[in-house]
């Protein structure tokens, strides 16, 4: 089987479009297709799919420290982003992620298709999924391993992430989140237990399941065992269920 290129729709309407902002819709239209023409060309691929962000987000339900992406809110879209949209839907078929975002619906499509799937992205929240990627940028194809991801994923709790208004620990960044995590890379819990102590446990589930990417569809993420069965069942959470 040919890798399936998984291509972030979203950001291209975004990059796209406001780099033709000032031109006509056609012209985005067609900036929008040969860019694609020329990404499948250096990919050396015959399959892709597309995928955009519809209505809903079940995060809008988890965040309670600050609003999900809140910092978004009035700030300018291009001019072009629907006619761009449904360029998309009517000529190359994207698909449409309702209740939940496009990079949902690619990590479980590329979850689905194991190595056979190129994520292809600019956003790093993409690393925490194990598989091929490609930066259409820098041209790069890197891959991420399981444990890999799984740091990526975890040194978010405590970073946060500004573009979609998850908050972090102040004073941590990539470097120190890395040093607090690395050494306990092979046991996730040890991961979970030390994002606990610097951000207390409910924030702490907050930020992993505004930053968890699903795996399978209607997925909320719970953080790995720590505990006895028993002691699960005591405060109310079915440890046959905790990946669901």
């Amino acid at each position: 089987m040919s890798k399936v290129a998984l291509i972030d729709a979203d950001m291209l309407c975004y990059r796209i479009g406001f780099a033709c902002d000032k031109e006509s819709a056609s012209v985005a239209i067609d900036t929008m297709n040969n860019f694609l023409i020329e990404l499948i060309t250096d990919l050396t691929i015959t399959e892709w799919e597309l995928f955009l962000t519809g209505k809903g987000n079940f995060r809008d339900q988890i965040a309670v420290t600050v609003p999900y992406k809140g910092n978004r809110v009035g700030k300018p879209k291009p001019v072009h982003i629907h006619t761009l949209r449904q360029y998309l839907m009517d000529e190359w078929d994207a698909n449409l992620a309702e209740g939940q975002e496009a990079d949902d619906a690619i990590s479980i499509r590329a979850t689905e298709l194991g190595d056979d799937a190129i994520i292809v992205s600019l956003d790093k929240d993409f690393d925490q999924v194990q598989g091929w990627h490609y930066n259409f940028v820098k041209h790069d194809m890197y891959y991420i391993t399981e444990e890999e991801g799984l740091l990526n994923f975890y040194k978010q709790f405590l970073t946060g992430d500004r573009i979609d208004n998850i908050v972090g620990v102040k004073g941590i960044g990539e470097v120190k989140a890395h040093k607090i995590l690395s050494n306990l890379r092979s046991v996730p819990s040890n991961m979970w237990l030390a994002c606990v102590e610097h951000l207390g446990e409910e924030r702490a589930l907050e930020n992993g399941r505004l930053l968890y990417l699903r795996r399978k569809e209607g997925e909320i993420w719970n953080p790995p065992s720590v505990e006895s069965n028993a002691e699960q069942e005591i405060h109310g959470q079915n440890p046959d269920t905790s990946s669901s």
